[in-house]
């Protein structure tokens, strides 16, 4: 067994140079009166709670007998007695619905019945110097926090205070390889609101993408207009969900090689391609994650169109042939031998000996599950993953590329730093897929009209 920590945050921190806050007797009494009552209502239970309900039943059947215990994670040091933004363990997200709001330090206990219990820190009541001392938990630091009963009526779980929880001896955490495992393959297949909250993502994330082209040319003006571009995706990211699902790549020119350029720190010019890898997460934490490359002027060259129908079309290729029963690794295979064939005809490859020299020009794989986390499921068995067999309301992307590095002699000089990916996010059906990210325009003549019209708006 894992020892299991009820602290909120990974650091102590020592605020005694800071705090000038006084703390008599006299102070505390002042300071704790002359408060208006406080209503709290009960919430009504979210939609996701009785799909949270349905998830733990299943987990817990595949461990009979056993105490589950799934910690939501600690708030994060970033420096010194600074934190990043919280964000809970996804296995603590998929298994109580307890998105964005979740408080650090939670714990979800499954015990062997079958009961849940949810622990996690309730607010420090007015009659305790912490809602005005404490930074990390202090109203007046952080705002109003759920109380219990709150929390109860939101989730549809019993609830009780951090303090209460006890670790035992054969817990199952986290921790444990096969428990961690379990809460990973549990994911593979989304149920229905899990499809709504896919879609969403994809939803905003296609608001982002039309703000990012009607800014060419504010980012075009600017030597680091790159980061102009991430500002404004992220600034929808921040509008309509609860950030970006990954760090936002917008990569122009030659950066669109690096395959993950999050510097995002060159200039956007004209006659260049800009390759955007970027996703909205929604408070309920599941994000997108779409990739489109555009002519930044609004026309492709002909070189550059070259590589795009080539990469559009292997993209085409991997999707056509998904649908229950196939091989997950399949849409990789069909996917490159598209980019093997244009690489073949186009003259880049050695003599065919069965070395896959085409990876040259693309490294990585076209496919990975998508969800509460966009590499989702990661800790899946790879019979139920790379080799596992696709089955209704599973997503994952399909994202092909061609890179070809500004200093790759194998390839021609016309098409040395240019880049290019398509990514979309897929959901499998009773009978085939169903692209989520379709009314993204994907084929060169669509993106060179939706550059076009975006930039004269």
């Amino acid at each position: 067994m894992t020892e299991n920590t009820t602290a909120t945050h990974e650091a102590e921190i020592d605020n005694s140079n800071r705090s000038t806050t006084p703390q008599s007797d006299a102070f505390l009494t002042y300071i704790s009166s002359s408060w208006a009552d406080r209503v709290d209502e009960l919430p009504a239970e979210l939609p996701v709670a009785k799909f949270a309900a349905e998830r733990r039943a299943k987990l817990a059947a595949e461990f009979p007998g056993k105490r589950l215990v799934v910690a939501a994670g600690a708030l994060k040091q970033r420096s010194n007695d600074t934190f990043y933004p919280y964000r809970p363990h996804s296995a603590f997200a998929h298994l109580t619905g307890w998105g964005s709001e979740s408080e650090p330090g939670a714990i979800l206990v499954i015990d062997a019945s079958g009961e849940t219990t949810l622990y996690f820190q309730e607010r420090a009541g007015r009659d305790s110097d912490e809602f005005f001392a404490n930074p990390e938990i202090g109203e007046f630091w952080i705002g109003p926090r759920p109380s219990l009963a709150q929390v109860a009526s939101l989730l549809g779980v019993q609830t009780a205070h951090l303090a209460e929880f006890q670790a035992a001896e054969g817990d199952l955490t986290l921790d444990d390889a096969d428990f961690g495992r379990a809460t990973s393959e549990l994911r593979l297949v989304k149920d229905a609101y899990e499809l709504t909250e896919m879609q969403a993502a994809v939803d905003s994330t296609q608001r982002g993408f039309n703000e990012v082209l009607a800014a060419l040319g504010d980012a075009s003006a600017h030597p680091r207009g790159e980061r102009v571009i991430e500002g404004v995706f992220n600034h929808r990211a921040r509008l309509d969900g609860n950030e970006v699902g990954y760090e936002t790549i917008a990569a122009a020119g030659e950066h669109a090689c690096t395959l993950h350029w999050i510097r995002n720190d060159g200039a956007v010019r004209e006659g260049d391609l800009l390759l955007l890898d970027a996703g909205v997460e929604l408070d309920s934490l599941y994000t997108a994650d779409i990739t489109r490359t555009v002519p930044i002027s609004g026309t492709f060259t002909e070189p550059q169109r070259k590589v795009y129908e080539a990469v559009l079309e292997a993209a085409d290729a991997a999707r056509a042939i998904v649908k229950p029963g196939i091989r997950f690794g399949d849409v990789h295979d069909a996917a490159m031998a598209v980019i093997e064939r244009h690489t073949r005809e186009w003259g880049l490859l050695p003599e065919a000996d069965g070395t896959p020299y085409h990876r040259r020009y693309m490294v990585h794989g076209t496919s990975h599950h998508l969800g509460l986390d966009v590499h989702d499921c990661a800790q899946a068995r790879r019979d139920m993953y790379l080799d596992g067999i696709l089955e209704p309301g599973m997503v994952f992307t399909i994202e092909p590329g061609l890179y070809f590095q500004p200093d790759d002699l194998t390839a021609p000089p016309e098409f040395r730093g240019i880049g290019v990916r398509i990514e979309d996010d897929i959901v499998v059906t009773e009978d085939g897929c169903v692209n989520l990210s379709a009314n993204i325009p994907r084929t060169a003549d669509d993106v060179e009209a939706w550059v076009q019209g975006a930039r004269k708006a």
